[in-house]
């Protein structure tokens, strides 16, 4: 079975949770190629294994080298495995009454790493782990790696999923539609967001904005967005040391856009840092009444 055949297969066996971005009618797989809507508006299965279903041309923000350090922070450092845990303990908690059959969407999914990380670790509940990200190169990478996983190109403000179809939300370090979120989120679900501390990456922020006032941050605003749009049933704090090697460091940075504009001269003193503080809130939403 190909790839292209085997994504159409998850696709098809899921295929009530779909709508289409342009006019928001159910769909159906055809001929295990395409995903197609009533109104004939149809999307490719790539031959990687993914389906693009923008509606809007775009450009690309971030080359295939970004994701491929990403992706090795996230698997061969650990550097996340305890973020991973607090998730799946938060899904585990505060998902109730949701019958056997788990739907967990990742909303800016980058290469699929978080998302993949975690699903593997229900191995004994039925999960359907989904990826979205604009980022082609991000989700091209992510159906290479992760053939288990259902991965869409999209936009967060035109998700390409029905109302109240996904039992978790999962917004990781990165940008948030809380109307789409609201939208495809069930009654008895859950909003994880992932926002940075003031302590995240400190090291970071001190070698390249030491005479800045980049070099602090607060979530504060984050925050209260989140509560004016979701029930806070949660907030996890998380912040730990972790001692890293040069090429660990090397990956962080050139995934971090902290680092985007650094010289070559404060590449070197982030390759020879002991280590790096992470600092995150895990937020945890449910709908309003």
């Amino acid at each position: 079975m190909t790839n292209r055949e085997r994504s159409a297969n998850e696709v098809n066996e899921s295929i009530q949770l779909f709508r289409c971005p342009i006019c928001h009618q159910r769909m159906k797989v055809i001929h295990f190629k395409s995903i197609i809507c009533s109104k004939h508006h149809t999307f490719d299965f790539t031959k990687q294994g993914y389906i693009n279903m923008l509606t809007r041309s775009t450009k690309q923000r971030y080359d295939d080298k970004l994701f491929v350090a990403r992706q090795t922070s996230i698997v061969e450092s650990n550097l996340y495995l305890t973020l991973h845990a607090k998730i799946l303990e938060t899904i585990d908690e505060y998902l109730v009454n949701t019958g056997p059959l788990t739907i967990i969407f990742d909303a800016g999914c980058g290469e699929g790493s978080h998302l993949q990380k975690i699903v593997a670790k229900r191995p004994n509940q039925k999960t359907i782990g989904i990826g979205l990200d604009i980022e082609k190169e991000g989700i091209k990478m992510a159906a290479k790696n992760y053939r288990n996983l259902i991965w869409l190109v999209g936009d967060l403000a035109n998700i390409p999923l029905m109302n109240e179809s996904c039992h978790v939300v999962l917004n990781i370090l990165s940008p948030a539609n809380y109307m789409e979120f609201n939208r495809i989120l069930s009654f008895e679900g859950i909003v994880v967001k992932i926002v940075p501390c003031s302590n995240y990456l400190k090291e970071f922020r001190k070698v390249i904005f030491s005479n800045s006032d980049k070099n602090t941050y607060t979530n504060t605003s984050v925050k209260t967005l989140f509560k004016e749009q979701f029930h806070l049933v949660d907030k996890v704090k998380l912040s730990f040391f972790k001692k890293l090697n040069q090429g660990e460091l090397k990956q962080l940075a050139q995934m971090s856009p902290l680092t985007w504009n650094m010289e070559k001269e404060q590449m070197k003193s982030l390759i020879n840092l002991p280590g790096i503080t992470i600092d995150l809130d895990i937020l945890v939403g449910k709908k309003k009444p």
